[in-house]
C-alpha cells in the first residue's frame, strides 16, 4: 500500500508543481507585472530569469532576506539597480501576493545577470 501511494505522489508531484508555477504566472499576469516584465527576455523591466541569476544565493537564510527585499523593492517601485527607467510601485497588491511573485521569479531557472545590472 505505501508502493502505491509513494507512485502515486511521485506521478503527481509535476502535476502539483506545474499548476502552483502557472498559478504564481497567472498571478503576475493579473496583477499587471507582465506588462513590464517577460520570464526569458528583456521588455520594460528585467525578465525573470535575470533577475533569478542576478539575486541567486544558495544559503536559505540570505535568499529570505534577499526574497524580503525584493517584496519591499516591488511594493515601492523606483528606479537603480536595473537602470533609469523606474518600475512604478505597487502598493495595491497585498504583500501576500507580492511574495507569491518573488518566489515564483526566484524559482525560475536562471538566465543571465545582464552587465547594467548594479549591485549592491
Amino acid at each position: 500500500m505505501k508502493k502505491i501511494a509513494l507512485i502515486a505522489a511521485a506521478a503527481l508531484a509535476p502535476v502539483v508543481f506545474i499548476n502552483v508555477a502557472h498559478a504564481d504566472a497567472a498571478l503576475a499576469q493579473a496583477k499587471g507585472c507582465m506588462a513590464c516584465h517577460a520570464a526569458d527576455k528583456k521588455l520594460v523591466g528585467p525578465a525573470y530569469n535575470a533577475v533569478a541569476a542576478c539575486y541567486a544565493e544558495k544559503d536559505a537564510k540570505k535568499l529570505a532576506a534577499i526574497k524580503a527585499d525584493l517584496v519591499k523593492k516591488v511594493k515601492a517601485g523606483g528606479t537603480g539597480k536595473w537602470g533609469q527607467i523606474p518600475m512604478p510601485a505597487n502598493a495595491a497588491v497585498s504583500d501576500a501576493d507580492v511574495a507569491k511573485i518573488v518566489d515564483w521569479v526566484m524559482a525560475t531557472k536562471p538566465g543571465e545577470c545582464p552587465k547594467e545590472f548594479k549591485k549592491g
